[in-house]
């Protein structure tokens, strides 16, 4: 039953300071003192937003109402956090290669959800796309490394996505291997799980997301909604679109772009992603057409998976979000381009008012023998509510993937930054299930030109049906 979760709480001496405190924190705290040896003044909430303290004060942990940026953060942290201690980043507009530089210094264990950059990073007309993407954002990250090598524990984008679906890719190659009457070991290395998806065949991997959550209020004109962070969407979806790019790939897009300053997995279009439509396909759902936000696994599952040279790989496949939110948060994109990409004046974050729907997450392989398999969670709000309370279907898949990431980390104390590719999936996905609803995996006929056969004036490449242009909506 998922409500029968194992109660066993992993011991830490240390404090918790938790910046930020939206939706997902709200959801995460309650699982953070299910499962984390930790008494509530032992953790802090940061978050220039005192409205959101009611939940965290409800439970009796301390709340700090107060904006961090590039003038106080020192400061701050360092009344707050030791050698030891626990930063927990959920926040927007807060550079996260700043607080992780300071936790690498400051010997303090980390975790973020994406990789953020100083307020107005993501839309800062002055700077040019490359500058403003995930690419850069996730490389300038990742260059700390030569700071500490094997440093303090600092988890980069260890949410559902980015984050969880890492370890599903893991699982469903391992799916796929078991399918096809494979004898293996279990991959141990990145160069072995490249070399099993280049053996399966493996063409595209899509994070493939249906969000069906609704609530009685339904969206009225000038408003916002979503079942996650607002603000966090708009900048995410007003980014250029990017993708992992895959060996296979016969042809560039048109606005396709190869990222400069050093070898890339991927490559971004010059545009938004909230302008770009992928078809993909879920279990539940069927076909849909979703949106190419970037995203960080885009990038990270793509490196993890290359064979050879990054600028020429011998293989590599490609990866990228196909993203369906909730109806209301169609309507609020739609309403969002048609605007100038100027966001709404009022938003709104469904949660307690949502009365049904489910999140169906996973990635969806393609291009192997068996042509299509989804692997994934199956989350209804239903199940939701009744595994953790302040959550919803969407903010529980997160709120699980932060929890085991943090116990990984806690467990796991001198790794230095790693991303959720390098971490062990089974693991995480222990940790994760007792929160992710139905987890299934299914096998599909499904292909980006099925339905399409009679539309002979579309740019098709049906000789190889993998091909992103196929993928791509125009």
């Amino acid at each position: 039953m998922l409500t029968q979760v194992d109660l066993a709480r992993q011991p830490f001496s240390g404090r918790v300071l938790i910046l930020g405190f939206g939706c997902i924190g709200q959801g995460v705290l309650p699982l953070l003192l299910r499962h984390v040896a930790l008494q509530p003044d032992r953790i802090l909430v940061v978050s220039p937003d005192s409205s959101c303290f009611a939940t965290a004060l409800e439970a009796g942990v301390p709340c700090l109402a107060l904006a961090l940026g590039a003038e106080n953060l020192d400061e701050v942290l360092s009344q707050h956090l030791r050698a030891g201690d626990f930063l927990l980043n959920l926040s927007v507009d807060v550079s996260s290669a700043a607080l992780i530089a300071w936790c690498q210094d400051a010997g303090v264990l980390y975790l973020d959800t994406c990789i953020e950059p100083w307020a107005g990073g993501y839309t800062d007309p002055a700077l040019a796309p490359q500058e403003r993407s995930n690419h850069a954002l996730r490389s300038g990250a990742l260059a700390l490394r030569q700071r500490a090598p094997g440093g303090p524990t600092a988890v980069l984008t260890h949410g559902a996505n980015p984050g969880l679906v890492s370890h599903f890719a893991k699982q469903a190659l391992l799916d796929l291997a078991r399918d096809a009457g494979l004898a293996l070991d279990r991959p141990a290395r990145r160069e072995d799980w490249a070399r099993l998806a280049q053996r399966l065949g493996v063409r595209a991997i899509h994070i493939a997301e249906r969000d069906t959550q609704f609530a009685a209020q339904r969206k009225t004109p000038g408003e916002f909604i979503n079942t996650w962070s607002v603000d966090a969407f708009v900048d995410e979806a007003c980014q250029p679109a990017e993708l992992g790019w895959g060996s296979h790939e016969r042809q560039l897009p048109a606005d396709g772009v190869r990222p400069g300053g050093g070898p890339a997995p991927g490559i971004f279009l010059q545009r938004p992603g909230a302008s770009v439509r992928v078809r993909s396909w879920t279990p539940l759902g069927g076909p849909l057409h979703g949106w190419l936000i970037t995203h960080a696994e885009a990038l990270s599952l793509a490196d993890y998976l290359t064979l050879g040279a990054a600028e020429a790989p011998h293989y590599r496949p490609t990866v990228h979000y196909a993203y369906r939110p909730c109806d209301d948060a169609v309507l609020s994109l739609e309403e969002l381009a048609e605007a100038g990409w100027r966001q709404q004046p009022r938003s709104r974050v469904l949660k307690d008012e949502i009365i049904g729907g489910i999140d169906e997450l996973g990635v969806l392989l393609l291009g192997h023998r068996r042509g299509a398999y989804w692997y994934g969670s199956q989350l209804s709000i239903e199940q939701a509510r009744a595994a953790c309370p302040h959550n919803n279907a969407t903010s529980l898949q997160v709120a699980a993937a932060v929890m085991a990431g943090m116990i990984w980390a806690i467990r796991n104390p001198a790794m230095g930054i790693v991303e959720p590719d390098e971490m062990p999936f089974d693991e995480i996905l222990a940790l994760c299930r007792p929160y992710l609803g139905n987890v299934v995996g299914a096998f599909s006929d499904w292909t980006p030109l099925a339905g399409r056969e009679w539309l002979f004036t579309e740019d098709c490449d049906r000789d190889d049906p993998w091909q992103f242009k196929n993928v791509r909506v125009i």
